[in-house]
C-alpha cells in the first residue's frame, strides 16, 4: 500500500490498489435483536436455535442486510478521511458467499477498484469484502462514490470545472 500524505482525502489521492481494513467484530446476539427489531425481519433462522437444528446451517444466520451494513464505509477508518471530501454515496451491490453465524468474528475491508474522473470530482468504486476468523470470504460486494477533487488556490479544484 502507498503512503497518503494529506490526512482529508480527495478523489486526486487515490489509486487503484488503495486499501483499508475496517476493525474486527464478533457478531453477537444483540446485533440479531437490534437488527431483526429495527427491520422487523424476524425469521427464526436468525433467533431460533431449535429451528436452526432442522436447516444445513451449523448455527444462528446473521441478516444478510446486517452483514452487508457492516461494509459502510462510514464505519470504518476511511470515513473521517474522507470528511471534506464526500458528496454522495451513489451505488452498491454484493454476493453473500458464506453465512455469518452468531460468535463469528467478521474484518471488513475495502479497495479501490475504479475511478473516474468527471470535471472537479470523480466516482470511486471500492470492493467491499468480508473474512470471518477462518479467513474465508464471507461477502463480495461493491460501494460507488462521489468525491470532490482536491481544492487549489483561489478555491478551484485540480480537476477544473465540469
Amino acid at each position: 500500500m502507498r503512503a497518503i500524505v494529506h490526512d482529508q482525502l480527495y478523489f486526486d489521492d487515490l489509486a487503484v490498489g488503495d486499501r483499508w481494513e475496517s476493525p474486527s467484530r464478533t457478531v453477537n446476539d444483540v446485533h440479531f435483536a437490534f437488527f431483526a427489531a429495527m427491520t422487523g425481519d424476524n425469521h427464526p433462522l436468525h433467533y431460533d436455535d431449535e429451528y436452526v437444528k432442522k436447516t444445513r446451517f451449523a448455527g444462528r444466520v446473521a441478516h444478510g442486510l446486517l452483514v452487508m451494513a457492516m461494509t459502510a464505509v462510514g464505519a470504518s477508518p476511511l470515513t473521517h478521511r474522507l470528511h471534506d471530501s464526500m458528496i454522495a454515496f451513489v451505488e452498491q451491490g454484493c454476493r453473500f458467499l458464506k453465512p455469518v453465524l452468531v460468535g463469528d468474528t467478521v474484518y471488513p475491508e475495502h479497495e479501490v477498484i475504479g475511478l473516474e474522473r468527471k470535471g472537479d470530482r470523480g466516482i470511486v468504486r471500492l470492493a467491499a469484502r468480508i473474512r470471518n476468523q477462518r479467513g474465508e470470504t464471507v461477502l463480495d460486494g461493491f460501494h460507488v462514490y462521489l468525491i470532490r477533487c482536491r481544492p487549489v488556490a483561489g478555491g478551484q479544484t485540480s480537476g477544473g470545472t465540469a
